[in-house]
């Protein structure tokens, strides 16, 4: 029997809980990332490196992260990027899709029915 290909707009992105998100004044998202570990810890001592590391998203990166709650599917988000941003999103699924890969690859976002 064939195995069933996954589309990947049937995915349920939500944010790992393992992360701080949070807000600045621009109301932008922010993720802190801190560097744990005893190999990060001396860097941190003789190199003079900080101790997390604050990533900042813009208003298309801030939205879509907001609209991963573990419910909406990547579809219902990319329909609801179109409806806010319109055709300053296109081409929407290439680059909704794309985003998405380099935040799960980088452990920022999990699929809860993947």
């Amino acid at each position: 029997m064939a195995k069933k290909k996954e589309n990947f707009l049937d995915y349920t992105p939500k944010r790992n809980a393992r992360f701080h998100f949070f807000k600045d004044e621009k109301e932008h998202l922010i993720v802190r990332i801190y560097h744990k570990g005893l190999m990060n810890k001396s860097v941190q001592i003789l190199l003079k490196k900080p101790a997390y590391t604050d990533l900042e998203f813009d208003e298309f990166g801030t939205f879509i992260i907001g609209q991963m709650d573990g419910k909406r599917t990547v579809y219902e988000i990319a329909k609801a990027v179109s409806n806010q941003f319109g055709t300053r999103a296109e081409p929407l699924y290439e680059r909704l899709i794309t985003f998405l890969k380099i935040l799960h690859k980088n452990c920022l976002i999990v699929y809860t029915n993947k």
